[in-house]
């Protein structure tokens, strides 16, 4: 792996311009490493790689087989490289090392689901009954889509290169991969796995550099026929909108504002586990993060007590160091925007629980903040509407079931949300009422590369994962043959 170079066509090349991207360890604040910053130019030259590969070159001719057997490869190179990749990532992203090896064994599962999905969409019956004219025979094939633009964010930098990069690959189409400049480095890692597992060269392109010129740069182009996006509320919209020009298509996964209702009879250890894992895993930079917390009257002054003991037990720290729980954020800037977001919401009137902006006590060099809990918010606040992407928890009690939905509900996002009580029907009866594309009870945050991802409202549009992932990649053909020995007979009548 080079990393000054970008990944175009099967060969490393450096960014026409020379330009280059320091990398920065958020545990130290040091550059350990540099990324190629690609221009107009460069997207150009990956596109057409990957144009090139689409209408004249073998992979999306293969057999759907032929094509499960590059991704299992790659998976389990993936696996074989397990421990540097995570390392690398920890370095590159700062999230403890567990939490690295997690993602990474799952990016390596998610090549295999879409290798498998591969294999049975080669198998695939046509969908159409017989026809109410004998004289005309229908099937139903399905075709790639074509190029895909896919760019991803920096919190899960190689598990996201796998959810759009693994099932575009199975459908047979060719990428145009454009990782946040923050944590490029797997991504570029990944190029090489899939040259050393046998992936035809263009197939896959990767360009590193800033969004604001890479990353516009490849959402413009009109030769890309699918846009992939993961990221925040505001730039989905900015890449909707260029997708209308050439009306492109696109599947976005945005940000979120998730709840998580707790109610008076749910058992307190269980509720206070995924209620920590729900906001401070990945330091709660997590797109479905379960961020608003709502305790039922009863329960909330004891819950909140335990609640604040516990988080102030986290470990923070470099996330290579054994038994840290809490990494630093991904960035100088980012720090200061969650930061930022915590004065804000004490200057509107809510009350600090614990944490807050100033730096945690053990004087870290990083960009390391404590687990915040904030309270006595109004359901008008900035702070319980808007994604904050850090570990910052907003609690609120509530009296009614009906209250309780009402609250969850009313936000402009809709990814994800959670229910925790003893009774399973209540369980059930709220999940329905609960606007979000994905309701976890008794938990939060579980995923699997099985089942659907993706929100409703502005938390964006489609799905990722499962076979509603591969759907994204694969347009819908209808071929019907006239299969008689007469003449149709319209305007040639005897």
């Amino acid at each position: 792996m080079n990393q000054e170079q970008l990944f175009i066509n099967g060969t490393w090349q450096p960014a026409r311009r020379g330009r280059h991207i320091d990398v920065i360890n958020p545990a130290t604040d040091t550059v350990f490493a540099t990324i190629a910053a690609a221009d107009s130019d460069d997207v150009a030259d990956a596109v057409h790689a990957a144009k090139t590969a689409f209408d004249s070159g073998p992979w999306p001719r293969m057999s759907g087989s032929a094509r499960a057997q590059v991704l299992h490869k790659i998976s389990a190179a993936i696996l074989d490289q397990l421990d540097k990749l995570a390392e690398l990532e920890v370095r590159d992203n700062g999230k403890p090392l567990p939490e690295a090896r997690w993602d990474i064994s799952d990016a390596a599962a998610c090549f295999t689901f879409y290798a498998d999905m591969a294999e049975q969409e080669e198998r695939r019956e046509p969908e159409l009954p017989a026809l109410p004219d004998a004289r005309f025979n229908s099937q139903v094939v399905r075709d790639p889509v074509g190029v895909v633009g896919a760019i991803i964010p920096w919190n899960y930098p190689l598990l996201m290169a796998a959810w759009k990069v693994a099932p575009a690959l199975a459908a047979g189409c060719t990428v145009v991969l454009k990782p946040s400049e923050l944590t490029s480095l797997t991504a570029l890692a990944l190029a090489d796995i899939t040259q050393q597992a046998g992936l035809p060269a263009g197939v896959l392109n990767i360009i590193t550099g800033f969004g604001s010129v890479a990353g516009q740069a490849l959402i413009s182009h009109p030769a890309i026929d699918k846009l992939a996006f993961t990221g925040s509320r505001a730039i989905g919209s900015v890449v909707m909108q260029a997708a209308a020009q050439d009306i492109k298509r696109v599947s976005l996964e945005l940000g979120g504002k998730s709840p998580l209702i707790v109610f008076g009879d749910s058992d307190i250890d269980k509720a206070l586990e995924w209620i920590l894992f729900g906001i401070f895993w990945n330091q709660g930079q997590v797109c479905s993060a379960t961020s608003r917390v709502l305790i039922e009257r009863t329960l909330y002054p004891q819950l909140l007590a335990r609640l604040t003991s516990e988080a102030k037990r986290i470990v923070i720290g470099n996330g290579m160091h054994e038994k840290v729980q809490l990494g630093p954020l991904i960035s100088r800037e980012h720090h200061q925007k969650v930061c930022a977001a915590i004065d804000r919401a004490l200057a509107d009137g809510a009350t600090l629980i614990t944490g807050g902006s100033t730096p945690p006590a053990n004087n870290h060099s990083g960009y390391f903040l404590a687990p915040t809990i904030l309270a006595d918010m109004g359901t008008n606040s900035w702070i319980w509407n808007e994604e904050v992407f850090g570990p910052v928890l907003c609690v609120m009690p509530f009296d009614t079931e009906e209250e309780a939905v009402t609250i969850a509900n009313n936000s402009r996002y809709g990814l994800a949300a959670a229910v925790m009580s003893t009774d399973l029907a209540r369980c059930d009866r709220v999940a329905q009422k609960l606007r979000a594309g994905i309701v976890w009870i008794n938990c939060s945050q579980p995923t699997f590369v099985e089942a659907p991802w993706g929100g409703f409202k502005q938390s964006g549009i489609g799905r990722e994962l499962g076979r509603w992932g591969f759907e994204n990649y694969l347009e819908t053909k209808q071929i019907t043959r006239f299969d008689s020995s007469q003449p149709w007979g319209w305007y040639l009548k005897k």
